[in-house]
């Protein structure tokens, strides 16, 4: 029986291992299929899909454009520097830059103490985590970091590194934190600046020679910002930005927008910032084709890149370098005149432009520093600071009564002090008696200029009867004399292709109503020199207001370096508005500046009469002061205006000079206008002189 049983489990033993070897081999012909499947019909798919690449562009900077005074002459050029980049692949880690980084300081100096000072206690942590990778997370291992995402751990991580291990880096280490910081910087496939300062010619070419050891390293050449003529007009030039600084936070989206990226340089104030899109140029696109675990196989350009356009400024150097000379030295002068009566005189202005063009010849502006006793360059100051003119404004007032029916040419009034309600005296300079609207604009007559205020408020009494209170609607007739002032660019944006410029300070309703009578001596509203310079050109200019500009053109960029390229944009005349008055009108008010200048008696005549140029304009003085140690200290500020020659106006100007003491201006104001036209005109006959013997 046992032995019958044996033979049965004997019998079925074959069966089960048929089975087992059957199912197998099902199995292995399942796979074997399976295998067939991948290999044959699609092994080719799956082969690409394993050496897909991608396409990817980048943008690289080029040099800005140049800019060019009128005449040609370079007054903001490029400096080609060496240059170390680092271009990174896509997915890069940061033990792959830490690597380069290593190399790097090997070839090139990163020992510069601004760059060291830079690097901070968390670069200090991140550098010795990528050393101490393993160590470090073996200390993360005992906290509880299940609810904190990748940022957290990150922090928590760095925090775990003691102050002890991070706190006795060698020179050479420190050299390796920094350059591995200027790396961190970079975007994938944008070329990021290592160092472009005081690289030598033995650092990049050594770093040119090891570039296979370096990857996304590259020598190249980069360029800076130089000014060859100083600081001249350098604050209206204004500035750019570094590559640390970028593009500003605040307007990212917009750059972005228009291609820039992330560490362009681009221009932060002045002209490099209000022609920015014309100072870029067009950046070099590189097409870059990389792997898909980002490792880059290859290169090529697809747009060549085409440095920015080059400005030409209306300025012309020569001239606008006399012009500051001439504000510098007369500022001096003043101030050494009497040292302590005008102790708080610092700062002087000029601004000369074509009075039918708009087209700014100069623009200068001088600061004395007290703390450091030294003269700064600040020609800006022209267009941002705003002062009480006094008398150069009159003409206007005078154009602001005949428009309004308050006076007519000819009218009379007579010059004596006029005693308001509250004992408030207000009178000219001297008693002048009976004056014509032309002798008042000659001799400088407030009171003409107060009766033309009261008439234009509808009080009509002359002469003005004593300690009388004003029958006038102080806030409408102040209205109305701003709203006339406008027009000539006073109180109001004078359009300067500048980012920023003061629209001075519009005064409200006053308590005082002899403060009304003020605002017609140019006493009570401040304004630029920059926006008298418009209001007397659109009296040259027969009473039409352009726009004051700086650009004359933008040129295409040639590879000479000696010569401007085709024509791409030029800056046409605008005509801003006309003012309201009759052409007759504008005739009076300028021969009335003409007297100024030319006849005995005129303000202005001591600095211009006998001028070959025939010059004509008007002067300003407006009382101001300031309080010290309790005292009340009395200052002018001094102002002129004016334009050549009468007849055919081709140059207008305006000088302010506040907070001269109170009897030693010393015509400070009247020494600068004449010299600046002096200048003007002999720097034109020149030019006319090398002209002629040019076509000869």
């Amino acid at each position: 029986m046992v032995d019958k049983k044996k033979k049965k489990k004997r019998a079925q033993l074959p069966v089960r291992m048929n089975i087992l070897f059957f199912v197998i081999f099902l199995l292995f012909s399942a796979l074997i299929l399976q295998l067939g499947v991948v290999q044959i019909l699609k092994g080719e798919s799956y082969q690409e899909e394993i050496e897909r690449t991608n396409l990817d562009t980048t943008s690289v900077p080029v040099p800005r454009g140049k800019i060019y005074d009128r005449n040609g002459n370079i007054i903001v050029d490029n400096e080609a520097t060496y240059s170390i980049t680092y271009t990174p692949p896509k997915d890069v880690q940061a033990k792959d830059r830490l690597k380069v980084a290593e190399t790097l300081v090997k070839f090139i100096d990163m020992s510069d103490k601004k760059k060291i000072d830079r690097i901070t206690d968390r670069d200090k942590r991140e550098y010795y985590l990528l050393l101490h990778q393993e160590e470090i997370e073996k200390r993360l291992e005992k906290l509880d970091t299940e609810e904190m995402d990748a940022s957290e751990e990150y922090a928590a991580t760095l925090e775990l590194i003691t102050d002890e291990e991070i706190a006795d880096f060698s020179d050479e280490e420190l050299e390796i934190i920094a350059t591995k910081k200027e790396l961190d910087k970079a975007y994938a496939l944008t070329p990021q600046i290592v160092k472009n300062e005081g690289v030598s010619a033995k650092e990049y070419a050594t770093v040119a020679e090891h570039l296979d050891e370096l990857p996304g390293i590259n020598a190249t050449t980069d360029w800076n910002r130089v000014y060859p003529n100083g600081d001249t007009l350098s604050s209206i030039l204004g500035s750019i930005s570094s590559q640390e600084q970028g593009i500003p936070a605040e307007d990212m989206s917009a750059y972005l927008t228009k291609g820039y990226s992330r560490n362009d340089r681009v221009g932060r104030s002045g002209l490099e910032e209000q022609y920015e899109d014309f100072l870029r140029g067009r950046k070099e696109q590189i097409q870059y084709t990389t792997r898909q675990n980002g490792t880059i196989i290859g290169s090529e350009t697809i747009v060549e890149g085409e440095r920015g356009k080059d400005l030409v400024l209306t300025t012309d150097l020569e001239f606008q370098e006399e012009v500051d000379k001439i504000v510098l030295e007369e500022l001096k002068a003043a101030k050494a005149s009497n040292p302590y009566d005008n102790r708080y005189l610092t700062n002087a202005y000029a601004v000369v432009m074509n009075p039918k063009t708009g087209e700014l010849l100069a623009i200068s502006g001088v600061n004395y520093d007290k703390e450091k006793n030294e003269y700064n360059n600040s020609s800006y100051m022209a267009l941002s600071n705003a002062t009480e003119p006094g008398s150069s404004i009159k003409g206007a007032t005078i154009l602001a009564g005949y428009d309004s029916g308050a006076i007519s040419p000819g009218d009379r009034f007579y010059d004596a002090p006029i005693t308001l309600a509250g004992n408030i005296t207000k009178k000219s300079v001297q008693n002048m008696g009976s004056v014509d609207d032309l002798d008042a604009l000659r001799r400088s007559s407030n009171v003409y200029m107060f009766y033309v205020a009261l008439r234009m408020g509808g009080d009509y009494r002359h002469p003005l009867p004593k300690n009388a209170n004003l029958n006038i609607d102080k806030a409408e007739t102040l209205q109305t004399l701003q709203n006339y002032f406008n027009q000539f660019g006073l109180g109001a944006s004078t359009g300067i292709d500048f980012p920023y410029e003061s629209t001075g300070v519009r005064g409200q309703t006053p308590e005082n109503p002899g403060n009304i009578l003020d605002f017609a001596i140019g006493q009570y509203d401040t304004y630029t020199t920059l926006q008298l310079a418009q209001y007397v050109s659109t009296i040259a200019n027969d009473g039409y207001r352009v726009q004051p500009h700086f650009l004359k053109e933008a040129r295409d960029p040639i590879a000479s370096l000696d010569e401007l390229g085709p024509l791409y944009y030029s800056k046409n005349t605008t005509v801003m508005n006309r003012i309201n008055m009759t052409n007759d009108q504008i005739s009076r008010v300028q021969e009335g500046f003409r007297r100024v200048f030319q006849e005995s008696g005129g303000t202005g005549n001591s600095y211009f009469k006998n001028k070959s140029y025939n010059p004509a304009g008007k002067t300003g003085t407006a009382q101001t002061s300031v309080f010290e140690n309790g005292q009340k200290i009395d200052l002018n500020n001094l102002t002129m205006v004016g334009y050549a020659p009468f007849d055919d106006p081709e140059v207008a100007f305006a000088v302010v000079v506040p907070s001269v003491g109170i009897s030693k201006g010393n015509g400070v104001n009247g020494k600068i206008a004449s010299r600046i036209l002096d200048a003007y005109f002999d720097i034109k006959e020149d030019h006319d002189e090398e002209a002629a013997e040019s076509d000869d």
